[in-house]
């Protein structure tokens, strides 16, 4: 999946495959991602990277997260359900996620790294500059982590 356009490709054989399953719920969630990544690559022109595509399907996920979180406070339990079934489906064309504690620890290195070329331990208001530095470090090893968890642990990182 390192070549532009090969995971649309296998998106298009997995929709193939659910469709002769009458997985209804699988094919429809395929097709979204499908389109998403085609309406992105319209909109610039050109076949989109790999991380140009994780980064589509990371704003589906979040979308979705986002939906759920409303379906639960409008008590309407079947559509936050449908959300997460969706998520799970597009999950599996991302690397996993990390865990807070592996997260945690990548977070407290690049705090040591600041602090070694400043001398001093960054404060809170420069919480943009650490969270800029853990964003680059987890894509340059091929990592993922959601924003909102990242920005959380980094918040302790710097308060602590």
């Amino acid at each position: 999946m390192t070549e532009a356009g090969a995971l649309e490709a296998k998106i298009s054989q997995l929709t193939i495959v659910a469709l002769k399953a009458h997985d209804a719920e699988r094919t429809t969630t395929l097709r979204l991602i499908k389109n998403a990544l085609k309406n992105k690559a319209i909109e610039k022109r050109e076949l989109l990277t790999l991380a140009e595509e994780q980064q589509a399907l990371a704003a589906m996920i979040k979308q979705r997260r986002d939906s759920i979180e409303q379906f639960t406070k409008g008590n309407r339990p079947e559509l936050a359900a449908k959300e997460a079934t969706e998520i799970a489906v597009i999950e599996e064309f991302l690397p996993k996620a990390m865990d807070e504690a592996a997260l945690s620890g990548l977070i407290t290195e690049v705090v040591a790294e600041l602090t070694a070329t400043r001398g001093a331990k960054p404060a809170a208001k420069e919480m943009g500059t650490v969270m800029k530095a853990v964003q680059t470090k987890l894509a340059a090893q091929g990592l993922r982590a959601e924003g909102r968890t990242v920005s959380e642990l980094v918040k302790k990182a710097l308060a602590g």
